[in-house]
């Protein structure tokens, strides 16, 4: 029998594992998660654009604020209140860090935040509709992200 490479390094004890995930949970939102806030109204989140006016342009989030990473410092203030809102940055995609650097940005400028997983990319492959420069679009459900039928996946 060969040795298991899934557990070459041992699994966290359950205590560890609990505050591992705990912790992930506090710094990390998906897609369908913030979809259903802004859908439901949900008071105290704002999502934030980090990508730049091209990108924006191309396609963003309905409702959320376009503040680009090199101006968080300047614009948040005006636009964002910490006592009363968690902010939630997406950029791109997960092969893009541009929502984590922004997200260390909020957090070092005294605002609770968390970074949606996925960014961009897997709003719209989730079927989710998107603002263009032109306006509203949306694509199909992409079926290795959603369910086909666009109800959630109660993950």
């Amino acid at each position: 029998m060969s040795a298991s490479a899934v557990l070459n390094v041992p699994a966290a004890t359950p205590a560890e594992a609990a505050a591992h995930y705990a912790a992930r949970l506090a710094f990390e939102a998906d897609v369908s998660d913030v979809h259903a806030d802004l859908a439901s109204g949900v008071s105290g989140v704002v999502v934030v654009d980090t990508r730049s006016e091209v990108a924006w342009n191309q396609g963003h989030i309905p409702g959320a604020v376009h503040i680009p990473t090199a101006r968080i410092a300047e614009l948040a203030p005006q636009l964002i209140d910490p006592a009363t809102q968690t902010v939630v940055t997406y950029c791109w995609g997960p092969g893009c860090n541009g929502a984590t650097r922004a997200a260390l940005t909020f957090a070092r400028l005294g605002y609770p935040v968390k970074e949606m997983l996925g960014g961009f990319e897997y709003w719209v492959r989730e079927g989710f509709a998107y603002d263009t420069a032109t306006g509203p679009e949306s694509r199909p459900v992409d079926d290795l992200t959603a369910p086909r039928s666009g109800i959630s996946c109660a993950c």
